[in-house]
């Protein structure tokens, strides 16, 4: 969900949810239906409200006690939504300043304890994650920054056993790709111009 994200065919800052630019809600949890802006940036694509649905619908809606890294967050729509089902720890990494900032204003409004907000990059923040230490990582990098393969094995390794690494590019990702990361399918949603994975640990 980080700035400059977009298929080569979309427009600059049109996001692919059909919804109008400005804002996206969350869709469940505690702070369902609150509002989440979305900054006038170029190619800034929050993850679909579909496609959040069914992502959580996989997870089981509840995720009380989980530990979730959020390591593009750009709008905060995964990591947010994540808290307001119960995560007790949820860290959003973004490296723009402007963005960085406003996830702070939202953490503040929604007096999200749970929620850390940290400027930086994405994969050098997992790196310097301890093994094992989350439940569930988000990665929704730039589409066109080639950062899926570094991104996908760092998270390897920072998800516990048979935990969760969610995945959302252009392309699907097989089997083949996944097994040298130590990674496997588990569910698989393509939605318009995105496919959603959600990998487990092996």
């Amino acid at each position: 969900m980080a700035a400059s994200k977009k298929p080569a065919a979309q427009s600059a800052g049109r996001p692919l949810t059909g919804q109008p630019a400005g804002e996206v809600r969350i869709i469940g949890g505690q702070w369902k239906r609150s509002k989440l802006p979305v900054a006038d940036k170029p190619g800034l694509r929050p993850t679909p409200d579909r496609v959040r649905e069914t992502l959580f619908n996989w997870l089981g809606q509840d995720l009380t006690g989980w530990r979730c890294v959020d390591a593009f967050a750009g709008t905060g729509a995964l990591g947010f939504e994540a808290a307001s089902r119960g995560a007790k720890e949820v860290k959003l990494v973004e490296q723009d300043a402007a963005l960085v900032a406003q996830l702070k204003k939202i953490k503040e409004q929604l007096k999200a304890e749970a929620v850390q907000v940290q400027r930086g990059d994405g994969i050098a923040a997992l790196k310097a994650s301890a093994d094992g230490s989350a439940d569930l990582v988000f990665l929704d990098p730039p589409f066109d920054a080639h950062l899926f393969e570094p991104a996908l094995l760092a998270a390897a390794r920072v998800v516990a056993p048979g935990a969760y690494v969610y995945l959302e590019c252009p392309t699907a990702w097989g089997e083949a790709q996944l097994a040298p990361l130590g990674l496997e399918l588990h569910r698989h949603l393509k939605a318009g111009a995105v496919h959603a994975h959600l990998l487990r640990r092996v």
